[in-house]
C-alpha cells in the first residue's frame, strides 16, 4: 500500500519546526522514520502535513555537563553506537546493539523512538531504568518530563500535539553503578518478546521492563524487594505481579509474567557480577 496524501514540509530550523507543528490539521514529525513511513504506508497513521526534522541540525548532537549526557532528539543509534559518550552511558552501550537491525540503527533516532513509545522498544525502558529527562518544545516553550511521567500507555507519552522531543538528558554513570540487560526475542533484531533494563547506584536500583505491558513499566516492588536484599531474587520475581501485564502476537499476558521473571533473573546475574 502507499500512504494517503500528504503535504510535505522540510524546516531548516527549530523554531520553523515549531511553527510547523503548531498549524491546524493532523500534523506529523517525521525523525528517522523507520516506524511512521510502514504506519503511512499501512495507512495506519494519514497526517495532513509531515514535518521532515531531518535538515534541523540543533536537534542532534552529543553533550556532557556537570555528570549529565544530553542527547539530541535527531541523534541517529549508528551516531550514537559510535560515540565516546557511551563509555559514560554502559547500559545504553550494552542495549543498542539490540535494536533492530543495522540498517534501521543507520535512521532511527533516540527522540523518535521515545516519542512513539513503542512497548516492544529497548530505548524507552532504559531511559526509564536511567531516570532521564525528557526534554520538549513548542511555540509556547520549553519543558522537561521525567521519564516516569513520560510514558502514560500504548504509543501514548507526556508530549502534546505541537510539542517536539528536543533532547533526552540521561545521567552518565559512575565507578559504583552497575547495570544489567536482557531480552527474549525470536531471533536477534526482532521485537524482543519481553525484556528488561536495570541500574544499581548508590542512590537506588530502577528495574524496567519493556514488551511485556501496554508501556515501558518500573518494577517498583521488585526493586524494594533487591535493594534491601540483593540474594532475595525469588521474592523480587513474586513481586512482578504488580505489573499490569498484557499479551501480543508473541503470547498472552501468562506467558509475559514468565518471560519477565526470565529476563530478571538474567539481568540480575549481570548485575551481580
Amino acid at each position: 500500500m502507499k500512504p494517503a496524501d500528504f503535504r510535505y514540509a522540510r524546516p531548516a530550523t527549530l523554531d520553523e519546526a515549531l511553527t510547523l507543528m503548531a498549524g491546524e490539521g493532523e500534523i506529523a514529525a517525521l525523525a528517522g522514520g523507520q516506524s511512521l513511513m510502514p504506519m503511512m504506508n499501512f495507512r495506519i497513521a494519514q497526517p495532513e502535513v509531515l514535518v521532515d526534522l531531518n535538515a534541523v541540525a540543533d536537534l542532534a548532537g552529543v553533550t556532557e555537563m556537570d555528570g549529565t549526557v544530553r542527547i539530541g532528539a535527531m541523534t541517529r543509534y549508528s551516531d550514537l553506537a559510535r560515540h565516546d559518550v557511551l563509555a559514560r552511558l554502559p547500559l545504553v552501550a550494552r542495549a543498542l546493539p539490540h535494536v533492530a537491525h543495522p540498517s534501521i540503527r543507520n535512521r532511527g533516532t533516540l527522540g523518535g523512538s521515545l516519542a512513539l513509545a513503542d512497548p516492544a522498544a529497548e530505548l524507552p525502558a532504559v531511559a526509564l531504568a536511567l531516570g532521564a529527562k525528557v526534554h520538549l518544545a513548542s511555540t509556547h516553550g520549553t519543558r522537561s518530563v521525567a521519564a516516569d511521567d513520560f510514558f502514560q500507555g500504548l504509543y501514548e507519552t507526556d508530549r502534546a500535539e505541537d510539542e517536539l522531543v528536543t533532547a533526552i538528558d540521561l545521567p552518565a554513570a559512575t565507578a559504583q553503578e552497575t547495570y544489567g540487560f536482557h531480552e527474549v526475542a525470536r531471533r536477534h533484531g526482532d521485537y524482543a518478546m519481553a525484556g528488561v533494563a536495570l541500574t544499581r547506584r548508590d542512590d537506588g536500583l530502577r528495574i524496567a521492563f519493556f514488551s511485556v505491558s501496554d508501556r515501558p513499566v518500573r518494577a517498583k516492588a521488585a526493586e524494594t524487594v533487591l535493594r534491601d536484599d540483593p540474594t532475595k531474587l525469588d521474592l523480587a520475581i513474586e513481586a512482578l505481579d504488580e505489573i499490569d501485564f498484557t499479551g501480543d502476537l508473541n503470547g498472552g499476558p501468562d506467558m509475559k509474567r514468565h518471560l519477565a521473571g526470565v529476563v530478571l533473573r538474567r539481568a540480575w546475574a549481570e548485575v551481580l557480577a
